[in-house]
């Protein structure tokens, strides 16, 4: 069989699924902004000046509302006193209570610091495509407050400050940064914000000899941002119930307090407004990025000029209170919650600028100190804003669709946005100010209903189109591995003038609908899939149903069509219990125990000649399913970290004292073996790297525990261990050793010193348990094929038996029996053995391990759950792409480890090193199709979060699946499976099977023997 038609099905399969990824972000998560719209504000006369001429924002980036506002010892007591509990935050606390208002924001997903921050200062929710740019450049620039702003002064972190300086007016934001280095996950994170303070008052105080620089201060609109990042890298490092995260809190809040006073005291008129909030929260296991509560909950308090004073219930519980704010010690005061979105709002109508263009938040007028008229004056701006964006958004949709259907809300008679506009202007007109709020918070609901529904106008037609595409897949992919694994490639493609006409004129029609329509690129790769998929499996039907026949031959009752439906119930039931698996990692250690008792469904014959192997098979799934049960989120834990390292060291040792039992297939062999000594030392020296990086990741764990940051000879240390572990398979091609298990050592031992660096707690054990598993998995499986194929030629020579006589008595060879020249070299063109229905089974496995490989140590519902503590062992300056690399890496380890098990499996069963791989990718997409539908993005950020995460992991493990096959050949190179299987094929029980496929195929040739003995001349 030529390669050829392997690989181009795995470009076909990387190229759809990674070009179908996407789609969920053009249905679901289309961005925006859009340009055009006409700016409002609330309009006063020039006497009346807006309610702040300045605003100062402070951005805690990464603090939780329920840190912010809870009462804690002192983090470093000095005396009995400072364990007393008390506010952490208290010149914070204090505007709480005596000058401003307060609440928690609400953040959306993903709650990370550059949507966190759009929301905030350009009030809108950004499409997550900003993840490409690493969260600090703009995909597209967007308005915000500061180019709203007459101008704005920035200080802070280099990852936040650009995105606004460089999409705003040329000019208008300055911004002063420390450098990168200083974002150090291994020392105390402080010194960031401490910087921030202390150029801020560098600031003011040159201000004041520079006449230039006091003058531009001194003008109206004028912003300060203030982005402290302390916190946030504080929590990663340390955890945000840490005395570090505590300690930074009242750093924070003693900035806060200073810059305050120093603004005031340089203005002295009072006419400053303040806004203290966080981007996100964090999660207790320091992280965040998905929509956990911990996450989506923020501090925000507003005081100073044009902001309310607190609303008190002295001796009661206040409205807004849950029993979230149970424990500040506020409840006298009243909480006022806003979306996140609403702060730039907010912001914009205190220091009198427009609402920012792609504004969607809504004012919250229990901020503001104005009087009702004011306040209805502003909630029909904020109404403005939203229902400008949607007539631009509207106009934009009807040039681009052919029958547009407008949003009925907006577009009945009576209710067009002018005529409710105009309606509340007569309600403010005449007095009725209450009633007017009402009618604009109304309007501006059904504004943003209508941003919705111009949102989602595609939905249908693009999900259709989509789910078409993926079932497609399936449908293809299956046919092919019938085609090419099970047929092999014996049945050419049929193609006929109908079929071409009518996909060519599908294609047509849909590109045509996109030019029309001006659809974006990727709406011509979505459509071209199914296209393709489909035409391709039509012009392959008689592979199909030669496929049926081949692989259904032994259905020929109602009871084994009753079993073989039963039996398919059951396999699908599997894997849509791993779709369920995503979100509840208990369902793998089910599916484990139940797998542990496998080897029983072969009888007691079978155990009998296999006690060991399923001993060790039922104790590696056993181990196996613990994982699962332990908890997903892990915080560092260093005895845990060197307990799977001196395993992996121990197991290292055992293969060099028992090597000669390990290759002699776990027998003892009276035959001195030659003994290759190179390979030895070179295993040795495997041995040794594991043992130094778990000495080198002691020692820079416990460093950076002790916040004295990463020594330079640990991380230079680290390094080489990492560096030289990956490179030996290359030393071990000096002389190599070409068995099995001795090339499945190499490769564990290889992985071992980096999974050691990069672990943070039990995945060292769940590394030693995977491997057990997968060699234990590859073994079984070989003897379940031996005992299989032996039981088979049992059986059949048993059936074939009485023929015997006759066939010896010079009887004629049936045609069936006979090979000629012909036969015999069609025969010898098919290396591998075709696929059977038991083969399903066998990929069924590898697709079970393979989701185990990505959930057994984690919750992969968001990339959150994945720790910074290990990478900072080797990149201690935050930097979110190589770090990202660093654990994709120590992610791609237990793939590395089951493509080169399944690529020996593949070896000693017989079969074609793409086929169970290509079955597995077809079967996968039964859960991204799945996951697909359930994809949210409404709701609560948990589940948006979630169900994002799901679609994408699941999407890629086709990938990965893909990918396999490459890592695999490269693997497993050269490799020998053992004598065992030469001798299994040696006494025909793999040849038989291949004979026997190969003589019914030619059965089908024209011209050659069959019926009535034509052809035996």
């Amino acid at each position: 069989m030529a390669s050829s038609p392997r690989f181009r099905f795995l470009a076909i399969a990387v190229i759809f699924h990674f070009v179908y990824i996407f789609s969920i972000f053009d249905i679901y998560f289309v961005s925006p902004i859009v340009s055009g719209m006409r700016l409002f504000q609330v309009e006063r006369p020039p006497s009346a000046p807006a309610p702040a001429d300045r605003l100062v924002l402070f951005v805690g980036d990464g603090l939780r509302a329920d840190k912010a506002f809870q009462s804690h010892p002192e983090p470093y007591p000095e005396t009995d006193d400072d364990l007393v509990p008390r506010p952490l935050a208290p010149f914070l606390r204090s505007r709480v209570l005596q000058e401003g208002t307060f609440g928690v924001s609400h953040t959306r997903v993903p709650t990370e610091s550059r949507p966190g921050h759009v929301a905030l200062i350009a009030g809108l929710y950004e499409d997550v495509s900003a993840v490409t740019t690493g969260w600090k450049l703009n995909p597209v620039n967007f308005d915000s407050l500061f180019n709203r702003s007459r101008h704005t002064w920035s200080w802070g972190s280099p990852d936040i400050l650009p995105m606004f300086q460089y999409g705003a007016v040329p000019g208008r934001v300055d911004a002063f940064m420390y450098g990168a280095e200083l974002e150090d996950f291994s020392s105390d994170a402080v010194v960031l914000d401490l910087w921030v303070f202390d150029h801020v008052k560098e600031f003011f105080a040159e201000a004041r000899t520079n006449k230039t620089l006091n003058d531009a201060l001194r003008q109206d609109k004028v912003v300060f941002f203030l982005h402290l990042l302390g916190l946030d890298t504080t929590g990663h490092g340390f955890r945000p119930y840490s005395k570090e995260y505590l300690h930074n809190i009242k750093v924070v809040d003693e900035g806060v307090r200073e810059i305050t006073e120093l603004i005031n005291d340089f203005y002295g008129d009072d006419r400053t407004a303040f806004v203290f909030t966080a981007d996100h929260g964090m999660s207790d296991w320091g992280s965040h990025g998905d929509g956990h509560p911990d996450n989506t909950r923020t501090p925000l308090i507003a005081w100073g000029s044009g902001v309310a004073k607190p609303q008190l219930y002295p001796g009661e519980v206040a409205p807004g209170h849950d029993e979230y704010s149970s424990d500040w010690n506020l409840d006298h005061v009243r909480r006022h919650d806003v979306a996140q979105a609403d702060v730039a709002a907010l912001m914009a109508y205190l220091v009198g600028t427009e609402f920012p263009a792609n504004s969607v938040g809504e004012l919250p007028l229990s901020f503001l100190t104005a009087d009702l008229r004011e306040k209805a004056e502003a909630s029909l701006v904020n109404a403005q804003g939203i229902l400008e964006q949607y007539r631009v958004k509207e106009e934009k949709k009807k040039v681009t669709e052919l029958r547009y259907k407008p949003y009925r809300p907006l577009s009945h008679e009576g209710m067009e946005p002018e005529r409710r506009v105009a309606h509340i202007r007569q309600l403010i007109e005449a007095g009725s100010y209450e009633e007017a709020i009402e009618e604009s918070a109304a309007l501006l609901k059904v504004g943003l209903g209508g941003l919705r529904y111009l949102q989602t106008y595609d939905w249908l037609f693009l999900r259709a189109l989509i789910t078409t595409g993926y079932l497609g897949w399936v449908v293809y992919a299956l046919t092919t591995v019938i085609d090419l694994h099970v047929l092999h490639g014996r049945v050419q493609p049929s193609r006929t003038l109908a079929g071409t006409f009518v996909s060519s004129s599908v294609l047509t029609s849909l590109y045509a609908s996109f030019v029309i329509s001006k659809s974006p690129l990727t709406y011509y790769a979505y459509a071209f899939f199914p296209v393709f998929f489909w035409e391709e499996v039509y012009a392959r039907r008689e592979s199909l149903v030669m496929g049926r026949k081949k692989l259904f031959a032994h259905v020929k009752s109602g009871g084994s069509l009753a079993s073989l439906l039963f039996n398919c119930a059951v396999y699908v039931g599997i894997i849509e219990s791993l779709a369920l698996g995503y979100i509840h990692r208990e369902v793998l250690t089910v599916l484990f125990i139940i797998g542990a008792f496998w080897p029983l469904s072969y009888g007691f014959s079978f155990l009998q000649q296999h006690a060991a192997l399923s001993i060790t098979w039922f104790l590696s799934c056993v181990a196996m399913s613990s994982f699962t049960l332990l908890p997903a989120m892990k915080t560092e834990d260093v005895n845990l970290i060197i307990l799977g390292g001196v395993l992996m060291v121990v197991v290292g040792i055992l293969y060099l004292v028992l090597e000669d039992f390990v290759l002699a297939d776990f027998t003892w062999s009276e035959e001195p073996s030659r003994r290759n000594h190179v390979s030895r030392t070179l295993v040795g020296i495997q041995v040794g790297l594991t043992l130094l990086s778990i000495v080198v990741t002691r020692s820079s764990a416990l460093s950076i525990q002790a916040r004295q940051g990463l020594p330079r000879g640990n991380q230079i240390m680290g390094w080489f261990v990492l560096v030289a572990s990956l490179l030996m398979p290359l030393a071990h091609r000096l002389q190599p050793n070409n068995h099995y298990m001795h090339r499945i050592m190499v490769i564990f031992l290889t992985c071992a010193p980096t999974f050691v660096i990069l672990t943070i707690s039990y995945e060292g054990l769940f590394y030693l348990a995977f491997s057990a598993t997968l060699v234990s998995w590859v073994r079984l499986e070989h003897a379940v094929f031996k005992f299989s194929a032996s039981s088979s030629s049992s059986s059949s020579s048993v059936t074939k038996s009485p023929a015997a006589p006759a066939q010896a008595n010079g009887s004629s060879t049936p045609a069936k029996q006979r090979q000629s020249p012909l036969e015999t070299s069609r025969t010898l063109t098919f290396p591998f053995r075709p696929l059977t229905l038991h083969d399903a089974r066998v990929a069924l496995f590898f697709f079970v391990l393979l989701q185990s490989a990505f959930f057994s140590t984690g919750n992969v519902a968001s990339v959150s759950s994945f720790s910074l503590d290990s990478v900072s062992r080797l990149i201690p300056i935050f930097n979110p792409f190589t770090q990202g690399a660093m654990l994709i890496l120590k992610i791609m380890i237990p793939f590395a480890l089951i493509s080169a098990n399944l690529g020996i499996l593949n070896k000693r069963l017989g079969i074609a090193p793409s086929a169970l791989l290509m079955v597995v990718m077809a079967i996968s997409d039964i859960l991204t199709l799945y996951f697909f539908w359930v994809v949210r993005d409404e709701g609560s950020w948990l589940e948006i979060g979630s169900t994002i995460s799901h679609f994408v992991i699941a999407s890629l493990m086709c990938i990965f699946v893909a990918a396999l096959e490459g890592v695999s050949a490269m693997f497993i190179a050269g490799v020998e499976v053992g004598s065992d299987v030469v001798k299994a094929v040696a006494e025909g029980q793999v040849a038989e099977v291949l004979l026997e496929r190969a003589n019914e195929a030619v059965e089908h040739l024209p011209g050659v023997a069959g019926d009535d003995g034509a052809g035996g001349k």
